[in-house]
């Protein structure tokens, strides 16, 4: 069972209001690339979606090359395109987002980043993490450990890691001139104050801001009927919902497990339609998951509230956190996740 419960080890309980403060500010530039963007009809949730597939770009993809993507808590977060960045940069770019991290450090704040702060930023490209030829290639960055180099032929502890893609992201694709790069979700995982840091770097750099992506009880039960779809090889995980309950003095959490394989059963009770998933499904789907609870519990989880969401394909939790299980469908989830960061982006 996933947890969501125990907070990430932060240095400073400021975290968050810097991550704020750091990453919805627009800058005079993002401003003018609104007014342009109020003028584009965007495209509302659609009433069906594809039921995730292995994309052919994918299985060209040695599975071990995304393999330490997998299994690790993301947090996420929408981001605008940006300007001027360029793949061929990368040495530089490590170069100078070392510089700025070792200026933050100095002006007192905490940097989780080792005693001696002796670090190594590295940007490198994710080849291969595309939905469309179209799409720009993701790339990764990662602040390492020096001090655990005993050579330079060999990596130290990954303190801190993002990456940046865009999944099937025409519909942003066509807004913005060939001047910005568009991948808009990123997806962290380390210390919240590194994740800071970072983004103020990317913002003064690329003239981007980010915000974190949450994810509501309505987007979620699209992922536990789209990943419920999904063909399995072999289940590794219990399908598990968990909804609270708004009550004083403190809310109440009602977790509800389910056998895979019973689940799969009952999606496949109310599907109809070949390859896709529709609104209707999803909402007989947790309708019946609703009666079901009732029945045995005498509770109406109609008047909770849906926070989280796991299955053998991927677990999402409403405050922005993922965690992919299954390479066969990263791009699948990556793909729906696209589409909220650039829904937010709008």
């Amino acid at each position: 069972m996933d947890s969501y419960d125990a907070p990430e080890s932060t240095p400073r309980q400021c975290a968050s209001s810097r991550l704020k403060d750091y990453f919805i500010g627009a800058t005079p530039l993002q401003k003018r690339l609104e007014s342009v963007r109020k003028q584009t009809s965007f495209i509302p949730t659609p009433p069906r979606r594809k039921i995730p597939q292995c994309s052919q770009l994918q299985e060209d993809v040695d599975p071990q090359k995304f393999a330490f993507l997998l299994h690790k808590q993301w947090t996420l977060y929408s981001l605008t395109p940006l300007y001027k960045f360029s793949y061929t940069n990368f040495k530089e770019y490590s170069k100078l987002l070392n510089a700025f991290i070792a200026a933050e450090k100095q002006k007192g704040l905490a940097v989780e980043v080792g005693d001696d702060f002796n670090i190594k930023v590295i940007f490198s490209t994710l080849l291969g993490m595309k939905g469309t030829q179209r799409d720009p290639e993701a790339f990764l960055v990662q602040i390492l450990s020096k001090s655990q180099l005993p050579s330079e032929h060999r990596e130290g502890k990954v303190l801190w890691t993002g990456w940046f893609c865009c999944i099937f992201g025409d519909s942003l694709l066509e807004t913005v001139s060939e001047d910005f790069t568009c991948l808009p979700l990123f997806l962290a995982n380390g210390a919240e104050t590194n994740t800071a840091i970072i983004g103020t770097w990317f913002q003064k750099t690329f003239d981007c801001y980010f915000r974190p992506l949450a994810i509501n009880a309505f987007n979620l039960s699209w992922m536990a009927a789209m990943w419920t779809a999904c063909k399995m090889d072999h289940y590794m995980a219990t399908t598990e919902f968990l909804w609270s309950v708004p009550c004083s003095p403190q809310s109440l959490d009602i977790s509800y497990a389910i056998h895979p394989e019973d689940a799969k059963a009952l999606w496949d009770s109310v599907h109809k339609t070949p390859g896709e998933v529709t609104q209707e499904e999803v909402d007989l789907f947790m309708d019946c998951l609703y009666s079901h609870f009732h029945r045995h519990f005498k509770i109406h989880l109609s008047a909770t509230r849906l926070v989280r969401v796991s299955t053998s394909v991927a677990s999402a939790h409403t405050d922005g956190k993922i965690k992919i299980l299954c390479h066969k469908y990263l791009i699948g989830v990556l793909a729906y996740l696209t589409e909220l960061a650039v829904f937010q982006i709008e």
